[in-house]
C-alpha cells in the first residue's frame, strides 16, 4: 500500500507545471531577482569575452609577482638526481625512498643512485590486496550498508599512500637497487593495471561475503583468500615483473669506480645500507586546524599492510612543525613532506606562492576561507608527497621560503624542485615526517597518549598521489 501511495505522489509531482517548486527551490520570482542582480556593464562584457575564450589561469597570473625567483637557500641538504613517478600515484613511495637514498648516498659516498620503486610497489599492491580481502572477512557479518563495508568496496586498492606504507613495506620486504628490478610500463602507468586489480578484488570480496553467508567458517575463508592472492600475485608479475630473491650489485663511488661487489637478498641489502628502524625512528606530524593540537590521532585502515600499523600522528601548530623541519635541514637530513600541491602552483617556474594568481580581481569577489574552513568544507587537503630539502632563513632565523625535491622528473618546475613561500607553507602544508632526534620531548610525550581513532573515510586522510 505504501508503494502505491509513493508512486502516486511521484506521478502528481511530475505533473506540476514548469517553474513550480517546493519550498527551497528557485521560484520564478527568485530567478527574476537573481537575473536582475547581474549588471551587464561594459567591463563585465569585456571580462566575459576574455574568460569565455581563454584559460582562466592565464588571465589571473599576477604580473607583479612574475619577477625572477630567488633560488638561494641558506640551508640545503645535498641530493643527487631527481626521480620521476611518471603517470602513477606513487609520490608517497618516491618521497619516502628519496629520504632513505639521500642517507645512503651521503654515508657511502655514492654517485646518483635510486632504490627500485617498482620492487616496493609490487609488495605494496599485494599487501593492499590482502588488506582488502582480510577486511572483507573481518566484516563478513556486517550488512552491506555498513559504512566500513561500503568503504572497503569503494577502496579495494590504490597506488597512493603515505609514509607508513614505506616503513611497513621496506621493513618487511627489504630494498633492492633500481637495476635489480627496473620500472615497467605498468609501474609507470598504473591506471589500467589498477582497474583490473580492483575489479578482480571486488569480485573476490563479494565471493567471500557470499561464502560466509552460506556458512563458511573464518579458516575456510582465509584459505580461499590465499588462493585469490595467488591470482593477484600472477597479475602483478605479468605487469611489474617478479621481485628478485637474490641479486648481485656493485657499489661504486661518486666517480663511478667499483668499490665492492657481492650477492644480496632484499633484506640483507636493507640491513647493510639502511639498517634503520623505520617504524620507531620517525614521527608523523600533521597541521590540521580542524582538530585539537597536541593530540595523537590514528586513522583506521590507513595502512598498507594488514599486520602493520595504522598511520598515527601528532597534530601540531604549523610554527612548531617548522622548528623541527629547520632543525632537520640544518643537520642535512631530508624529510617526507606532503601538501595541497595544486593550490597556487606556477608549474612552469616551480613556484608555490599565494600571490601567483589573482582570482578575486578577475571574478569580482573574494575567496575568504582560512585553512580551517577550507579543510572543513573539503576545499583543501593533502594531495601530494615530496621531499623537503631546503629552507632559507632570515637574519633572525625565521623561514622565508622552502624547497622540496619533487618526483615529476628533472625538467619539471625549478630543476625538478618546487620552491614555496613561507606563507604558502602555512596555508597548504599538512604532513611532515621527521626523525625522533629532532622532535622535542613534549611532542614525544603526546605519542604516549592513547590515539583518538578516526574512521577510514575521514576526508583529511586520502592517499597522497
Amino acid at each position: 500500500m505504501k508503494r502505491i501511495v509513493l508512486i502516486g505522489a511521484f506521478a502528481v509531482s511530475s505533473l506540476l507545471p514548469l517553474g513550480a517548486q517546493n519550498d527551497g527551490g528557485i521560484s520564478d520570482g527568485m530567478l527574476q531577482r537573481i537575473r536582475a542582480s547581474y549588471e551587464d556593464t561594459p567591463a563585465d562584457h569585456a571580462l566575459r569575452n576574455a574568460i569565455c575564450n581563454n584559460d582562466i589561469r592565464k588571465l589571473v597570473v599576477n604580473q607583479p609577482n612574475q619577477g625572477e625567483i630567488d633560488t638561494y637557500f641558506s640551508h640545503r641538504v645535498p641530493s643527487k638526481g631527481v626521480t620521476d613517478q611518471q603517470q602513477s600515484g606513487r609520490c608517497w613511495l618516491f618521497s619516502g625512498l628519496n629520504v632513505l637514498r639521500a642517507r645512503m648516498i651521503a654515508r657511502y659516498g655514492l654517485g646518483a643512485f635510486e632504490f627500485s620503486q617498482n620492487y616496493c610497489f609490487f609488495w605494496d599492491q599485494l599487501e593492499k590486496a590482502n588488506l582488502f580481502l582480510q577486511g572483507v572477512i573481518d566484516t563478513r557479518d556486517a550488512p552491506r550498508e555498513d559504512r566500513t563495508v561500503e568503504w572497503l568496496f569503494k577502496n579495494p586498492l590504490s597506488d597512493g599512500g603515505q609514509f607508513t606504507g614505506v616503513a611497513d613495506i621496506v621493513s618487511k620486504y627489504g630494498l633492492v637497487p633500481k637495476e635489480a628490478m627496473p620500472e615497467t610500463y605498468s609501474s609507470e602507468h598504473t591506471a589500467q593495471m589498477a582497474s583490473l586489480l580492483k575489479l578482480k578484488l571486488r569480485e573476490y570480496g563479494l565471493s567471500l561475503r557470499e561464502a560466509a553467508r552460506d556458512g563458511a567458517e573464518k579458516a575456510e575463508l582465509e584459505s580461499r583468500k590465499t588462493e585469490m592472492l595467488g591470482v593477484i600475485y600472477r597479475m602483478l608479475v605479468l605487469n611489474l615483473g617478479e621481485p628478485p630473491v637474490r641479486f648481485t650489485w656493485t657499489r661504486r663511488d661518486a666517480e663511478g669506480r667499483p668499490v665492492d661487489t657481492r650477492e644480496y637478498t632484499p633484506r640483507s641489502f636493507f640491513e647493510t645500507y639502511v639498517a634503520d628502524d623505520l617504524t620507531g625512528n620517525y614521527v608523523m606530524l600533521m597541521n590540521d586546524p580542524t582538530r585539537d593540537y597536541y593530540e595523537c590521532y590514528e586513522i583506521d585502515y590507513d595502512r598498507h599492510v594488514y599486520d602493520g600499523r595504522n598511520w598515527t600522528y601528532v597534530n601540531l601548530p604549523v610554527e612548531e612543525i617548522k622548528r623541527m623541519a629547520v632543525a632537520s635541514i640544518r643537520d642535512s637530513t631530508m624529510m617526507y613532506f606532503s601538501c595541497d600541491v595544486g593550490k597556487f602552483l606556477d608549474s612552469g617556474r616551480g613556484l608555490l606562492d599565494v600571490d601567483n594568481f589573482d582570482y578575486e580581481s578577475l571574478m569580482g569577489t573574494t575567496f575568504g576561507m582560512d585553512k580551517r574552513r577550507r579543510v572543513e568544507s573539503f576545499a583543501s587537503g593533502s594531495s601530494h608527497a615530496m621531499t623537503l630539502v631546503a629552507v632559507d632563513l632570515d637574519a633572525d632565523g625565521r623561514p622565508k621560503k622552502w624547497m622540496v625535491e619533487n618526483s615529476w622528473g628533472p625538467s619539471s618546475g625549478y630543476k625538478g624542485h618546487l620552491i614555496m613561500t613561507d606563507r604558502w607553507f602555512d596555508e597548504y602544508m599538512f604532513r611532515l615526517v621527521v626523525e625522533r632526534k629532532y622532535v622535542p620531548q613534549r611532542v614525544l610525550d603526546v605519542l604516549k597518549q592513547k590515539p583518538v581513532r578516526l574512521p577510514a573515510w575521514d576526508p583529511m586522510f586520502a592517499d597522497e598521489e
